[in-house]
C-alpha cells in the first residue's frame, strides 16, 4: 500500500522536474514471475526505475537499510520497506543462501523480483561483473530474466550528493529489453560454468541496453581498492 502512495506522490515530481525517458514496458509480463535484472548507478533507481511500470518491483536489499538507528534509522525502514525492499545478508556463504531462498519464495508468489546483477551500487559509470546468483534464482525459479538499464541516474545523484537538475547528458529513465528465455539450462543451476555464462550474457543484454562500457571486475573490489580498503574476495553465487 504505502508503495502506490510514494508512486503518486513522487511519479508526479519525476516527470515535472525530470522528465523521465523511459522505454520497453511492453517487455515486462502483466502478470507472473520474471527476474527484472537492472545495473545500479545511483540512489535515483529505486524511483527511476519502478515508476513507469504497473507492477510493483520486490527488491533483494542489504540489511543495513534496516539497521539504522534514531529517526534517519525509523525513515530508513519504513522507506525500503514500504517500496518493497526486502532484506538480506550479502556476506556470502550461508547468508547467500538465504538470499536465494527470499528470491524464490517472492517468485513462486508470481511477482516481479528485481535484482542488481553487480551487488552494489558502482564506482563510476561503467557496468561490472555480475555475480551469478541472478542465474541460480533464474534457473531455480524457472522463470525468464529481463534486462533492465537504468539511463543517466549516475549523473543525476551520484553517491553522496543531492540530485542534480541542470547539467545533465541525457534525460533520466530506465529500459526495458526483452525477455530473456534460459529454459534449456533447467535443471543445471549447479553447473557453475552455465551460471557463469548466463550471468555474462545477461550482463551484455545490460550493456547494449546502457550502451556502458563495461568492466570484467566486481565492483565491490573496485570500490575497496579506491578506498584504501583490504579487497574481500566475492563469492561469486551472491
Amino acid at each position: 500500500m504505502f508503495w502506490w502512495v510514494v508512486k503518486a506522490i513522487v511519479g508526479p515530481l519525476l516527470v515535472i522536474i525530470w522528465r523521465p525517458e523511459n522505454r520497453g514496458m511492453e517487455n515486462v509480463p502483466e502478470e507472473g514471475p520474471a527476474i527484472l535484472a537492472s545495473n545500479h548507478l545511483s540512489f535515483a533507481d529505486h524511483f527511476f526505475g519502478p515508476w513507469p511500470l504497473r507492477r510493483r518491483i520486490v527488491f533483494l536489499g542489504k540489511r543495513d537499510y534496516f539497521t539504522g538507528k534514531g529517526i534517519k534509522g525509523w525513515f530508513s525502514r519504513m522507506f525500503f520497506s514500504g517500496v518493497g525492499v526486502i532484506p538480506i545478508d550479502r556476506t556470502g556463504g550461508k547468508a547467500s543462501e538465504e538470499a536465494l531462498a527470499t528470491g524464490l519464495r517472492v517468485l513462486r508468489e508470481g511477482k516481479l523480483l528485481g535484482i542488481y546483477p553487480e551487488g552494489t551500487r558502482v564506482p563510476d559509470n561503467r557496468l561490472f561483473k555480475g555475480k551469478t546468483g541472478v542465474a541460480r534464482l533464474a534457473l531455480q525459479g524457472r522463470v525468464p530474466v529481463i534486462p533492465m538499464a537504468m539511463m543517466h541516474t549516475f549523473e543525476l545523484m551520484p553517491a553522496g550528493s543531492r540530485p542534480r537538475v541542470f547539467g545533465l547528458p541525457g534525460r533520466p529513465g530506465v529500459r526495458f529489453g526483452e525477455p530473456m528465455d534460459f529454459s534449456e539450462y533447467y535443471g543445471r543451476e549447479d553447473d557453475r560454468e552455465v551460471l557463469r555464462m548466463i550471468t555474462d550474457k545477461i550482463m551484455m543484454a545490460i550493456r547494449e541496453l546502457s550502451g556502458q562500457e563495461y568492466v570484467d571486475r566486481y565492483a565491490a573490489e573496485v570500490k575497496a581498492e579506491a578506498a584504501g580498503r583490504a579487497v574481500r574476495k566475492d563469492d561469486d553465487e551472491e
